[in-house]
């Protein structure tokens, strides 16, 4: 990706930060808290084909198309990564993803691990970050107290847990979501830790290094 502009947040890259978990595990209570937390942030909105649930919004939540639109999307090239969940497609906007980073602002992208890998393979330095429920036990009795899912449906989303959870080995870091504020922590930590990074720092770093290094 093209270097960040001058003037642009610090005269750095942004960062590209994946999350993924399987379903109840709390990723999308501690992105929206990192969010809410750190305006540095932005989040990459999806794709999809899927019908709003109650309280999403258009535009916010998800960018709700129908299937002809999304193929005519993806077919263009529109998308950095896409997949099928469910029966429904799912993609991430590529220029989203290359205007946050040439900007110098962080992004967040909340997808599957199918789309996570796609996103690793095209954007080697992006940081993977897996949720973890601390048993599967927990995470069935989360997924029981939400209310929302009968017991059929319950019992596919902890065999879809099954197959994400062991693809955690290829992400980053893992945060074991068993205390809430402490995995925020966790997830605090991993986000300015990369903003640390000798290649994100850019042009602030090589100006700081070239004072010391010029001829007096």
């Amino acid at each position: 990706m093209k270097a960040a502009a001058p003037g642009g947040r610090e005269d750095r890259l942004g960062s590209v930060f994946v999350v993924s978990a399987p379903s109840g595990a709390g990723k999308t209570t501690l992105c929206k808290r990192l969010l809410a937390d750190d305006p540095g942030i932005v989040f990459s909105v999806s794709c999809t084909t899927r019908p709003p649930r109650v309280g999403e919004r258009d535009g916010q939540d998800y960018r709700f198309v129908d299937r002809r639109d999304f193929e005519r999307l993806r077919d263009a090239g529109e998308f950095i990564e896409w997949a099928v969940v469910g029966g429904q497609l799912y993609g991430t906007s590529a220029g989203d993803v290359r205007g946050a980073v040439a900007r110098g602002d962080d992004i967040l992208l909340d997808i599957d691990t199918q789309g996570a890998m796609s996103v690793r393979r095209l954007v080697p330095d992006a940081i993977l970050i897996f949720i973890l429920p601390p048993s599967r036990a927990a995470l069935e009795a989360r997924l029981a107290r939400r209310g929302t899912d009968g017991p059929e449906e319950t019992a596919r989303r902890l065999a879809l847990a099954r197959g994400e959870v062991e693809k955690s080995p290829a992400y980053d870091y893992i945060v074991v979501n068993d205390d809430f504020e402490t995995a925020y922590r966790q997830l605090r930590a991993i986000v300015e830790a990369a903003r640390c990074r000798v290649q994100r720092l850019g042009r602030r770093a090589e100006s700081i290094v070239g004072e010391f290094t010029r001829d007096p």
